[in-house]
């Protein structure tokens, strides 16, 4: 009998010679086959390992073993049949017992095996898939292993403790190594092309100069303006190389994937033609339902392991370039340093680097997506004949329209990217000067300026977002048009060609495979475009010049300790150089002095090796140490800042801390050396972050120590202090070799050496005394500042008790009062409180809360809300219309199957469909354009609101938080709200539709699927709510665990030059490994745990298939083909819209965390108006006369008062001295008058008006302060001026001749317009602060305070800040906060304060007499009667 017969029957079966030898050897086969390897790894195991021995194991043993019996038993029979003893024929009749047993054993057998089969190859699929910590190293059942993760995830939030270990090639470490290692040969070869293509364009240059060479230099300067130069076009081989593993392996699955795809629409059209032939078997029906779910499930599959590959490699680029990018910042040159803000190379890391993240993701469907079209192509042409080539040509036409759109919206989107730098550039500034702002009542201006600047980046987006629109109304329309096109050709061609229900949905299930493709495309070459402006700057940061390493050699055998053989440094390649020979023997203490700009600093940075050398070099022999002028702090603990990576050794920490004079200080902090500083050493005064910098340097054991003027910053007597017990011939270091810079010129005595500099020039060089005699710059220099020899600066007077004794006294409000309560003996908890200053970054948990739905929808306005809804949901039933008019449309063909088909019918079925398809396109242009309205609209005030309250948050706030968070507010947040939320906004309500779309139409036309609908949409929300709770959490972790990998990166390019110094780089980059890994663990849950979810979800959308299809078959007497081919090719695009639907509804729920970020700013409390109705006279106030009435103050409502009822008044144009130990509430006093921080208790009276009465600006602006740390903001020098434009230029000039800038800015190019760098960078210290005095000398208010403003500058700027301070404002209330006494014994009366309360306030010859603190001080100071009655 031939075996097709047997498939010709109701109940087909296979042939018994089958059933009994291929049937039977396929498992047996298998088990042979597997044998041997389960064997091998049974005698391995030496141990028997009794967790094996479970139920399932044992019930396996069972069966098997009856198995084995029943073959037996099975042979038995045979063989007695065969030979037993009766002699009748043989029976037919098996014994019944065998009979039964025999298929049931089998079957349960094949049970087993195909179970193991499919876990086996499914352990092997996901297994790779997951070569994650998760899988490999904690549990063999990787997906069971995340499951737990979500349960635990879904009962209580996720905290990063509760995250996995990394395995070794995921670490950051590893990554980078390979990555650099890669990237190294690249870039080399790179730089051989760059250099070539120079050589050959100087060759070019040559040949043509030759003819005409004045036209030649300013094409050939514009030229160079527009030619890339730098080495380019090697970062993408770089990735490549170390990453191609990975990508071969996802586009193997790729592969796979996409040829499964087209088995769907053939078993559909197999369905189809199933349900219009009557008298074909129901089997075949069933086992179609069946082959759609096989074929479903694998595609799923083989689509996840390639994400899973994809998303890892997405993360695994980002890592390796935020890692290249620091690694990279550790040893850039000055000269590409300089090229970008520490905001822009921050962004380097955090956007750029995410932007390769997001690319890489889905690189493979540059070929995926071709291949999936020719396939779709060819497929169609089979369908319905050389008609497809009317759709493909309206596809065609999309290509260079969307090409257009695309390189204008990339365009814009570099114009964004402009304005976004610049506006996070100036709210870095903001944020860094906060104080500044608030002292002077500048923030309208600088709220004006980002205002602004938001304003053109709104415009932008507003652009973009139309732009977007009219893609997305082309996109729309596309699916349409090509049905369209297609079908009405190929119904109008012929009047044979009848569009029957096979043919229609068969080609729109194949037109729906395209859409993917095409829609893809488009946003993939827009997404590379973006990529390629990434790819470029992070090329030009990369590829950028190191500091040259060979400035500096390490040579043991020279003599001297450091000598700098003529060498000549410049800052930038064409600057002024400082020309420089020098030679320091081993274990001397050497001065430089030198008037401001003489170059000191610059003498320090030459010898680390940080400037462009032209000639000469440098030798050091031996290790390194280095003060900066501006202490630079660690966000640690202050031990750690005084460790600095050494090993911790107690007794050595000791000696440096008391030599440091640090003792006070750490007794007065809440945790001692263990409290934690703030970022910049927010929680520590001046004097104390200078103190820990010299710290940090005592401790590190170096053979060298360079101090840039680290005496400048304490009081006198600590400077002396310092000297004695750390820098001078006494000190811990004195055996090292020290060179000092410095402006007291008390210590010059006692060095060994003296270096004089002199406009960049070494004027002189030789000991004290003999400088002296020799007459030359040092002696005018020491002539003019030197007050008259004293006799009791001997160093060996007994300073040791009057030191610690002004050390014991000092309170220092400043930090402990801040943080809690001392002394308390509640123990150790206490003191962990007030260890930490910075709170840990406040992330919410759980379910994102409704009303921030409706914040984000209010901001948007409710009416764009509602319309954008009704819109699309028009557009939706326009589609289910268009589908259900074209299943209608196939009817025709069995109506019609022997008649011709009447033309006119043809023209309305045409047309109808026709203007359906595009009806949805308008509709969908118009919903996205109210779109893009509303999320700009949003955008907008969510931004400014955020910004008003963030400059209306009092001081407190900026100390406690650290810049980097608030900062992240503006960068990922805003961006989030900007870009992001509206996309996923979009896509959620479309997806959602469409799934809406996708039931309503199946249960049309199968009834029967309303059962089902029930328990599925059950299972999806349990999965949707498991998974999303913990997306979300892993999301939050991930955006909290990326803000320190930013912070660490600020803050290590601003230490560079110390970081480099001590030679820590590896350590650094160490830290940021470890900062980024912690990052990662958060990352790839989050990649797996959707992975996860898609799984589970494509399966329910294949069970909608399947049941679409079974209830099909089941009801396919009632249905005709149009409405089964209709159910099903909807069924089939449902599982990629389910699946979009949880992706949408968690993104959404994930970024709308932005929304209650950006909100949770936009709520602190703030700080008393700005302006209230009580507004002080005009001219407030005219005497200038202060009243403190019982003042008391605290820093926090729950703290210890800091002044504890000052009472005392001050006449109109007195002069004030305030003096006092570092803490005693000098600063404190300060604040109050200003309002920065409010009282407690007692009140101001300026000119009789109470100051809490009155706004903050009318405040702010009547009084005038002469800030610690001068601050200046990026703009021009008129902008640090003056930044509202209430002066006149004359003005502006006039006072900067008086505060002795006039020459140096009538020099330069631009003169007021001169761009100050970010911070002030390019100016000296010393003329930061004539600026910050100039600034004062604009106000013209009566009165001024001085904030230890002499500190930081030499005597010669602080003689001219003292004259003009004594000309310019002696009709003004001046209050000075000294640390120099010399400085205040001109005042009319002095202020002693101790520990927040007045002790002593007269005149300074009455408080000498009187013997009491202050004369204590001056004696420490050096300052005796005489001197006095001098002045």
């Amino acid at each position: 009998m031939p075996n097709a017969s047997y498939l010709d029957k109701e109940d087909p079966d296979l042939p018994i010679c089958l059933e009994q030898t291929v049937l039977v050897w396929i498992p047996l086969g298998f088990l042979w086959l597997c044998a041997p390897r389960h064997l091998v790894s049974l005698c391995r195991r030496t141990r028997v390992n009794t967790k094996h021995l479970s139920k399932l194991y044992l019930s396996k043993q069972l069966v098997v073993s009856l198995l084995l019996l029943t073959a037996i038993a099975a042979l038995a029979v045979t063989l007695g049949e065969d030979y037993g003893p009766s002699k009748d024929p043989p029976s037919t009749v098996k014994s019944p017992g065998v009979f039964y047993t025999n298929p049931i054993l089998f079957a349960v057998t094949w049970v087993n095996i195909a179970r193991f089969m499919f876990l086996y190859f499914l352990k092997l699929l996901l297994i790779k898939s997951q070569q994650t910590p998760m899988c490999i190293l904690s549990f063999p059942k990787n997906h069971s292993g995340l499951s737990s993760m979500v349960v635990k995830g879904y009962k209580q939030p996720l905290v990063q403790e509760d995250m996995w270990e990394l395995n070794e090639a995921e670490s950051t470490a590893y990554i980078n190594q390979r990555f650099q290692y890669f990237m190294q040969s690249e870039l080399d070869s790179a730089r051989v092309r760059f250099q070539n293509k120079l050589k050959n364009k100087r060759d070019k240059n040559r040949d043509m100069e030759r003819g005409n060479k004045d036209d030649e230099k300013k094409k050939k300067k514009n030229k160079k303006k527009e030619e890339e130069n730098y080495p380019n076009s090697w970062l993408i081989t770089t990735i490549y190389e170390t990453f191609k593993g990975i990508l071969f392996e996802s586009a193997f699955f790729k592969l796979l994937q996409d040829v499964l795809a087209f088995v769907s629409p053939q078993l559909l059209k197999m369905m189809i033609s199933f349900t219009q032939d009557t008298s074909s078997y129901a089997w075949e029906g069933y086992l179609y339902a069946v082959l759609l779910l096989v074929v479903a499930i694998l595609q799923s599959l083989f689509l996840q392991q390639y994400f899973q590959r994809c998303f890892v490699l997405g993360m695994k680029v980002r890592t390796a370039i935020m890692a290249a990018v620091y690694k990279k910042a550790l040893v850039v040159s000055n000269d590409t340093r300089k090229e970008s803000t520490v905001g822009e190379t921050v962004n380097l890391m955090s956007a750029d680097a995410q932007r390769f993240n997001d690319v890489t993701n889905f690189i493979h469907l540059l070929w995926s997506c071709p291949l999936q079209i020719i396939l779709s192509i060819v497929f169609l042409w089979i369908e319905l004949g050389p008609s497809v080539l009317a759709g493909l040509a309206v596809m065609g036409l999309m290509v260079p329209i969307n090409g257009l759109l695309a390189t204008k919206a990339r365009k814009l989107q570099v114009e964004n990217m402009k304005f976004k730098d610049k506006r996070l550039k100036i709210m870095n500034e903001i944020l860094n000067g906060i104080k500044i702002l608030k002292l002077y009542a500048w923030e309208p201006s600088f709220q004006a300026q980002v205002e602004d600047i938001r304003g053109q980046e709104l415009k932008v987006m507003r652009k973009f977002a139309y732009l977007t629109s009219v893609s997305t109304f082309i996109f729309s329309c596309a699916p349409a048009l090509v049905s369209l096109a297609t079908f009405s050709v190929f119904v109008g061609v012929s009047s044979e060609n009848v569009l029957t229900a096979e043919k229609a949905f068969t080609s729109i299930s194949l037109f729906n495979i395209l859409r993917f493709p095409l829609a893809m495309l488009p946003m993939l070459i827009a997404a590379i475009v973006q990529t390629t402006v990434s790819k470029k700057r992070l090329e030009k940061f990369l590829g950028g010049e190191d500091l040259a390493s060979d400035i500096v050699r390490h040579d043991p055998s020279f003599k001297s300790a450091v000598s700098v053989c003529d060498g000549s440094f410049a800052w930038e390649k064409e600057a002024q150089p400082l020309l420089v020979s020098l030679d320091i023997k081993p274990g001397r203490l050497v001065a430089v002095v030198g008037a401001v700009g003489s170059g000191k600093s610059s003498l320090m940075s030459a010898v680390l090796g940080e400037m462009h050398c032209t000639k000469g070099f440098v030798n050091i022999k031996g290790s390194l140490a280095f003060v900066p002028q501006q202490a630079w702090i660690q966000n640690a603990t202050l031990r750690d800042n005084i460790l600095f990576g050494s090993p911790h050794e107690d007794k050595r920490l000791q000696e440096v801390v008391e030599a440091c004079a640090l003792v006070p200080d750490l007794e007065l902090l809440p945790g001692g050396d263990l409290t934690e500083i703030g970022e910049k050493g927010i929680n520590l005064s001046g004097g104390q972050k200078q103190r820990v910098s010299l710290a940090r340097a005592a401790y590190s054991q170096a053979d060298i120590y360079l101090l840039d003027d680290p005496l400048s910053a304490v009081d006198s007597h600590v400077g002396k202090h310092l000297f004695d017990k750390v820098l001078g011939p006494k000190g811990i270091l004195k055996n090292k070799t020290r060179i000092l810079v410095t402006h007291g010129v008390n210590f010059l005595p006692y060095v060994d050496e003296i270096v004089v500099l002199v406009d960049g020039v070494v004027s002189e060089v030789g000991s004290y005394n003999s400088l002296r005699v020799s007459r030359g710059a040092f002696s005018e220099f020491l002539d003019t500042y030197l007050i008259p020899e004293r006799e009791d600066t001997q160093p060996d007077s007994p300073l040791e008790d009057s030191v610690s004794f002004t050390l014991k006294r000092e309170n220092s409000i400043r930090r402990s009062q801040r943080h809690g309560r001392l002394g308390t003996p509640e123990g150790a908890d206490e003191s962990k409180a007030g260890q930490r200053l910075i709170e840990k970054e406040t992330m919410e948990t759980g379910q994102v809360k409704f009303s921030v739905y409706l914040q984000y929808l209010r901001a948007m306005g409710w009416g764009y809300s509602i319309m954008v809804f009704v819109v699309y949901f028009i557009q939706n039933i326009a589609f289910i219309g268009q589908n259900l008019w074209l299943s209608d449309w196939t009817n025709d063909a069995v109506e019609y199957s022997n008649k011709t088909y009447p033309a006119s019918k043809r023209d309305t079925r045409v047309g109808v469909f026709g203007a359906l398809g595009v009806a949805q396109g308008l509709f969908v242009f118009l919903g996205t354009l109210l779109m893009a309205n509303a999320s700009v609209n949003a955008s907008c005030i969510l931004h400014s609101r955020l910004l008003n309250n963030i400059l209306r948050v009092p001081m407190v706030f900026f100390d406690t938080t650290p810049i980097g968070r608030v900062v992240n507010r503006f960068a990922k947040d805003i961006f989030t709200v900007d870009e992001a939320i509206p996309l996923s906004f979009r896509s959620w309500l479309l997806c959602l539709l469409g799934v809406l779309g996708t039931l309503f139409v199946i249960c049309l036309a199968t009834p029967f699927f309303t059962l089902v609908i029930l328990p599925l949409a059950l299972i999806y929300y349990f999965v949707q709510r498991f998974y999303v709770a913990t997306s979300r959490q892993l999301r939050r972790l991930d955006s909290v665990s990326r803000s320190p990998i930013y912070s660490h990166f600020g803050e290590t390019v601003s230490g560079l030059s110390v970081i480099r110094a001590y030679g820590h780089q590896e350590r650094f980059l160490k830290h940021n490994e470890i900062t980024i890994d912690e990052n990662l663990k958060s990352v790839y849950p989050w990649i797996v745990s959707n992975r996860w979810l898609a799984i589970r979800l494509e399966f329910l959308g294949n069970l909608v298939v399947f049941f679409s299809a079974l209830f099909a078959v089941i009801s396919r007497e009632t249905l005709d083909s149009g409405l089964v081919g209709l159910s099903i090719s909807y069924a089939l695009n449902v599982t990629q819209t389910l699946n979009w639907l949880v992706r949408m509804t968690s993104e959404l729920e994930t970024n709308i965390v932005a929304v209650e970020r950006v909100s949770e700013y936009s709520e602190l409390e703030n700080e008393a108006k700005w302006v209230t109705d009580n507004q002080p006279p005009e001219k407030w106030p005219e005497a200038g006369s202060l009243q403190f009435e019982n003042y008391k103050v605290r820093y926090r409502p729950e703290l210890d008062l800091v002044l504890h009822g000052i009472t005392c008044e001050i006449d109109s144009t007195e002069k004030i001295g305030i003096v006092g130990r570092t803490g005693a509430g000098k600063s404190s006093l300060t604040s109050c008058l200003f309002r920065i921080i409010e009282a407690a208790e007692g009140r101001i009276l300026v000119d009789g008006v109470d100051i809490s009465t009155i706004g903050l600006h009318d405040l702010r602006n009547r009084l005038t302060i002469i800030p610690q740390d001068p601050v200046l903001f990026s703009g021009t020098l008129r902008m640090n001026l003056d930044p509202f434009d209430r002066f006149s230029d004359e003005e502006i000039w006039s006072v900067l001749e008086l505060s002795h800038l006039k020459d140096y800015v009538a020099g330069l190019k631009e003169q007021l317009q001169h761009e100050v760098a970010e911070g002030g960078e390019n100016l000296s210290v010393g003329q930061r602060q004539l600026l910050c005095l100039a600034r004062a000398l604009l106000r013209k208010s009566r009165i001024l305070i001085l904030d230890e403003a002499t500190a930081a500058v030499d005597l010669e700027t602080d003689n001219l800040i003292q004259n003009t301070i004594r000309s310019e404002f002696s009709h003004c209330t001046v209050l000075t906060i000294a640390h120099r006494l010399h400085s205040i014994m001109d005042s009319s009366r002095v202020m002693v304060l101790d520990a927040g309360k007045i002790v002593e306030f007269d005149s300074p010859t009455k408080l000498l007499e009187k013997q009491g603190h202050f004369f204590a001080m001056a004696k420490d100071a050096g300052v005796t009667r005489e001197e006095i009655t001098a002045l």
